[in-house]
């Protein structure tokens, strides 16, 4: 379908919404009783089928799209029962085996979706990238600068301590611009300029970030430049993961949307291996290393504003036109975008309902930066999404993304060594990243936590006591590499996707871009504190001591996630408003009173058939279809 004849209705859509809320009025809806247990409604349960279609048929009509007005109403039917569509009279045989392939073939879409995820994984990798590159340089830049923090001249000058609060200072100048700027600037940027507006901005300063540090002459104009470099890490950070979400269908949304880890882990890779391949160019090879990361920002410059806008963006925005061509090009199918289009509306409609049953209508950025904090259902997706940012960096792994060369290096290993060590860590986080791609979406984002933080813990602990055995002894770096490759290995499955994508899928519409800014910056903060901490902790304690806290530091993050993180797999993200509805208070002492006994009859007393609890009503209706578990 070609846009120009489209773009003149392009403007319509209040009368369009008005129609489809005009008929929900008289219609039955959840009583507040049990929209607090958190049951995830569909607002158009409860519409009698005639009224149905009568609205599918106005909302296409006000849209000029005439020729649509059977997909419509067949869409409309569908997303009112999306699993009994095989019992829908409309549909005919075509409609239903398009309706059956998107479930049986799941994998299966258009090229634009996969162009979509493509292009947001370049931007993940240059996130990678950007980290790695510091890490290398952190063996030479120093002392090119005249800021060394170890060896005799720096213990001569008393200036050791100082210059490694300076070192600190420069790795954690990105993150710090992230937190401050970056991740809060996201918010009007993307409201002037769209999803890929955004990521475009963020391309341009991912090049010159780079290219400006490999030409610095003074450790201040190096701290500059990786500011400038964090403006763009955080432009990324913020839009991408939630582009590919509002792109993304919902049965595979998980998957596409740890794109942004799996490759970014990718991009951490290929950076050690920059870093590795350019450390024999002596004097410049720390310009080379810094320098590199500006490889793939070109391609996504160069590409980004080939992909479709997010639906979600336009229809916020009331350009219903662009929207569905947007999801013509995701979808593929007139039905399945006429659904996802009625749909869509349909749910942030009620979303706009709730916001304003609460008085708040619609609000400004910095009001919304309060509502974070003020709003309930608002407010549990800022707890939970701060809990799993913060717990990312309390894991360890970022001591090891900033600093892994440095710990290398002073567990006993040459420059080339530590470098080639650092690359076997990348490798490792990237390869057992992937396994997620499936699990994610099938076992859910808080099981993968659950299991792979325990394993976590014990493996920071172990490799912080590999540093007790003598340098002398053959087996004290492998050691050491085991236990941190080890680590790598569940955190690439683990926290390391779910981060992003959990935050990426729990906040409302209104308030996703600052909500996604808020984790960002909760992240990125921690980020600073390690990046900061680390060289004078490394000075103070020792590897043993910096390993030992960071695994304390995982045992009470993953108290935290047990207590305060609601599942969201396989839900829309519209459907989330109705999971975060449950008070933390009933969530925390769910978990504490009711699952984790379950969890110790079934699992230590192995009694198989004992029930599972449930919180949510959804939760009781899937038991039901699926039978007993044995």
């Amino acid at each position: 379908m070609s846009s120009s004849p489209l773009e003149k209705h392009d403007t319509i859509g209040f009368e369009v919404g008005n129609a489809v809320e005009i008929s929900r009025h008289d219609n039955p809806r959840r009583s507040e009783s049990q929209m607090v247990t958190g049951e995830p409604s569909n607002p158009l349960e409860g519409i009698p089928r005639e009224q149905l279609k009568i609205d599918a048929r106005l909302f296409a009509i006000g849209l000029g799209l005439q020729n649509e007005i059977t997909y419509f109403e067949k869409g409309a039917l569908a997303a009112q029962t999306p699993k009994a569509y095989e019992d829908i009279p409309e549909l005919n045989e075509e409609d239903r085996v398009v309706l059956r392939n998107e479930i049986e073939h799941r994998w299966k879409h258009p090229k634009a979706l996969y162009f979509t995820i493509l292009m947001n994984s370049v931007s993940a990798a240059i996130q990678g990238w950007d980290q790695t590159g510091s890490n290398g340089a952190n063996l030479s830049f120093p002392q090119a600068f005249g800021i060394a923090d170890k060896g005799e001249a720096c213990l001569i000058a008393g200036t050791c301590a100082r210059n490694s609060w300076i070192i600190g200072a420069i790795n954690s100048a990105p993150y710090m611009a992230i937190c401050v700027i970056a991740c809060w600037l996201s918010d009007p940027v993307n409201n002037w300029f769209g999803r890929r507006g955004a990521i475009f901005l963020g391309a341009i300063f991912s090049i010159l970030g780079p290219v400006g540090q490999a030409l610095c002459q003074t450790w201040p104009q190096i701290l500059i430049c990786r500011i400038l470099l964090g403006m763009g890490m955080g432009l990324k950070e913020v839009t991408v993961p939630v582009f590919s979400a509002e792109n993304s269908p919902p049965n595979i949304r998980g998957a596409l949307v740890m794109s942004w880890q799996l490759f970014s882990a990718f991009g951490i890779m290929l950076g050690f291996l920059a870093n590795l391949a350019l450390v024999g160019f002596g004097d410049i090879a720390w310009r080379l290393q810094l320098g590199s990361a500006m490889i793939p920002a070109v391609p996504l410059l160069l590409g980004i504003y080939f992909t479709p806008e997010s639906p979600r963006w336009l229809l916020k925005k009331r350009r219903f036109i662009q929207a569905y061509e947007s999801l013509l090009r995701l979808r593929g199918n007139n039905l399945l975008a006429a659904r996802d289009l009625y749909f869509v509306n349909a749910q942030l409609e009620k979303e706009q309902e709730l916001v304003e049953a609460d008085g708040l209508g619609d609000s400004n950025f910095l009001t919304r930066c309060v509502e974070l904090f003020t709003i309930p259902r608002v407010r549990r997706a800022t707890q939970a999404s701060g809990v799993i940012m913060a717990a990312q960096q309390f894991c360890g792994v970022n001591l090891m993304s900033f600093y892994s060369s440095t710990l290398f290096v002073e567990a006993g290993a040459s420059n080339t060594i530590a470098l080639l060590a650092s690359w076997g860590y990348g490798m490792a986080m990237f390869l057992f990243a992937i396994p997620a791609l499936w699990t994610i979406d099938r076992w859910g984002r808080r099981a993968l936590l659950l299991v792979t933080f325990p394993n976590m813990c014990w493996a920071m602990l172990a490799a912080g006591m590999a540093f007790y055995i003598p340098q002398s002894s053959p087996s004290h770096l492998g050691v050491i590499c085991l236990f941190i490759y080890i680590f790598a290995a569940f955190y690439g499955p683990g926290e390391g996707p779910v981060a992003f994508v959990y935050s990426a899928e729990v906040f409302p519409l209104s308030h996703r871009e600052v909500g996604m800014a808020w984790a960002v910056a909760t992240n990125n903060f921690w980020a600073i504190v390690v990046a900061q901490t680390s060289p004078p902790l490394l000075q103070a304690i020792k590897p043993q001591g910096v390993f030992t806290l960071y695994s304390v530091f995982g045992v009470i993050c993953l108290i935290l996630i047990f207590l305060f993180l609601p599942e969201t797999k396989q839900r829309s993200l519209e459907e989330l408003d109705d999971v975060f509805s449950v008070s933390t208070r009933r969530h925390a002492s769910y978990q504490l009173l009711e699952v984790l006994p379950w969890w110790f009859k079934r699992y230590i007393m192995r009694k198989r058939n004992e029930p599972e609890p449930t919180l949510y009503l959804f939760e009781v209706e899937e038991n039901i279809e699926s039978g007993p578990k044995s």
